[in-house]
């Protein structure tokens, strides 16, 4: 019959099929957003809503790759984060008043140069609600950076960028698979050794791993070093003089001009020209690195498309940004808990839904398994 394959023949896939479902780009952007959330608050109900936002769309639509495994080094780092953040509170006190004594601790005196700083004495509630809120927000911080790692996939986030950034974006790349390929690594030699009955725990097994990690992580260097001068790694094409000088004006003027409209952003005196400023200097910006694409000629296989459901991904994540800090204008209080007096805490409606949109892509992007 036309159209039939002859008999042990296999039909080819279809074009597109081996594509990533989400552009990893929209990856970022979404938990950047959640990251941005949580520099906005202290509020321990909306930093728990945050972790938790993460951990489910992380636990829905994480492969099985090695670096898919980093989100919980992550969350054991922001754990360890918490528990510093604590020890240092009670150790070397806090500047925060307090009428609810906890514990006294004996206290070292200090020469007179070191005034301000004590260790030991008097450790109050309100100084430990403090330590709290404030761990609690960067290990939340960490947590949405490690689902990112999770979820994005660093080469073809790397495919994606502009081809002036390809040189610092491949080290960026090898700095974030840095630490999922190391966990992998650890826990491989673990398991090895435990079927071979020896001792994976404490200092002793720590110090056994931890040489064939360091000499796994060299030989894959060398292998990523060698792969990188095969391939004509910093490769450049020669473009005239005027291309690269203005180049470098439009990209150095465009952040500047990004900083300057992002710090009048931020202060109340500058509202009325920080955002022309800030669109001017992206649209500076982004001319430049377009024009600095010439200098590294390079082609894109099956570059990654950034569909509807890449918008609906980042979209949820920028919403997720930008509703607490609105949010923040009108009511502060709700969203930074005061601890002198102690008050608790209460859940803001509107930034808590904001946080759940995050939930969005955990529904609008197909499983890993659709996605292969």
């Amino acid at each position: 019959m036309a159209g039939t394959p002859p008999q042990g023949l296999t039909v080819a896939s279809r074009p597109g099929r081996g594509r990533p479902a989400v552009h990893p780009g929209a990856w970022w952007l979404w938990a950047l957003g959640l990251a941005t959330a949580a520099t906005r608050t202290t509020n321990p109900l909306l930093l728990a809503l945050l972790v938790a936002v993460s951990a489910y769309v992380v636990a829905a639509r994480r492969t099985s790759a090695p670096w898919s495994r980093s989100y919980s080094a992550f969350a054991r780092m922001g754990l360890a984060v918490l528990a510093i953040r604590l020890l240092f509170a009670v150790v070397l006190g806090s500047p925060i008043p307090g009428t609810h004594t906890v514990v006294t601790l004996p206290e070292v005196p200090l020469p007179h140069w070191a005034q301000g700083i004590r260790l030991g004495g008097r450790v109050t509630a309100e100084s430990l609600v403090f330590a709290l809120y404030d761990g609690l927000r960067l290990a939340t911080l960490l947590v949405c950076v490690g689902a990112a790692n999770a979820l994005a996939n660093p080469a073809r986030l790397l495919k994606a960028l502009p081809g002036a950034l390809y040189e610092a974006g491949v080290a960026v790349v090898v700095a974030l698979t840095f630490a999922p390929h190391l966990v992998a690594d650890v826990r491989r030699l673990r398991a090895a050794r435990r079927l071979r009955g020896r001792p994976d725990r404490g200092l002793r097994g720590l110090l056994q791993v931890g040489l064939p990690v360091l000499e796994g992580a060299l030989e894959r260097s060398v292998a990523l070093a060698a792969a990188m001068d095969a391939r004509g790694f910093g490769r450049t094409a020669a473009v005239p003089p005027a291309v690269r000088r203005t180049t470098t004006a439009l990209t150095l003027g465009g952040l500047l001009g990004v900083c300057a409209g992002t710090y009048g952003l931020l202060t109340a005196e500058g509202t009325a020209y920080g955002l022309p400023v800030l669109l001017a200097g992206l649209t500076a910006a982004l001319a430049g690195l377009r024009l600095g694409g010439r200098r590294s000629p390079r082609t894109r296989y099956r570059p990654d498309v950034w569909g509807a459901r890449a918008w609906l991904v980042a979209g949820s994540g920028i919403a997720a940004a930008v509703i607490p800090a609105v949010c923040a204008a009108y009511d502060p209080a709700a969203l930074h808990p005061g601890v002198v007096p102690l008050t608790a805490p209460t859940l803001p409606l509107l930034p808590a839904a904001a946080v759940l949109l995050g939930l969005l892509p955990a529904f609008v992007t197909p499983a890993p398994e659709e996605a292969a």
